[in-house]
């Protein structure tokens, strides 16, 4: 089998810019946005935007499989940190408290993906986004756990429980104080 060509340099420098501007549209206006208006906002053609991107669903796929790569850095990064000494249920704190921030501000991304019945497990980019994330932040919990900072009946399935009912859509004080509360519960006693 062999490995795909490298992009030339101007089809790689297009489908950079047509990354970030459906980004920034289907954060702006949502799900509904039209492949013209990114392509518009990219400053390429839209036979060029399909050339990339054949269709709306698979444009969607890659934005948001653009930030779960953010959010998989972060975990991995917090687990690199508490290898180095910082507590794991710090690291777990911090962890929801930037993925909640996150959620809150690209919103559109989250509902475009589901409005398009974006299937992330079906992408071969999220399964392998899923699972850094899903080793980085198991891993993180068994370490909080072990130092008695999170409670011992805690488990993956409940963080992404947890993360799938976040406040997103309140103000920032509201999502900290919701945190806060939750992190009560969760603290070993």
């Amino acid at each position: 089998m062999t490995s795909p060509r490298p992009l030339r340099a101007d089809a790689a420098r297009n489908r950079t810019r047509i990354m970030t501007a459906a980004h920034e549209q289907i954060t702006e206006h949502g799900p509904d946005v039209s492949m013209e208006q990114i392509a518009a906002a990219a400053g390429v053609a839209v036979g060029t935007l399909y050339k990339h991107f054949p269709n709306k669903r698979d444009l969607v796929t890659a934005v948001v499989a653009a930030s779960f790569e953010t959010v998989a850095d972060d975990a991995e990064e917090c687990l690199r940190r508490e290898g180095q000494g910082s507590p794991a249920m710090a690291e777990l704190t911090g962890f929801l408290s930037r993925v909640m921030d996150t959620v809150a501000h690209n919103r559109a991304v989250k509902a475009a993906a589901y409005a398009l019945s974006a299937d992330h497990t079906a992408h071969p980019a999220m399964r392998e986004v899923e699972t850094r994330v899903t080793q980085a932040l198991d891993r993180l919990i068994r370490t909080a756990q072990a130092q008695g900072g999170l409670r011992a009946d805690f488990t993956l399935d409940d963080l992404y429980l947890m993360l799938s009912t976040l406040p997103a859509d309140q103000p920032p004080t509201a999502r900290a104080r919701w945190l806060a509360l939750l992190l009560t519960g969760l603290t070993a006693r």
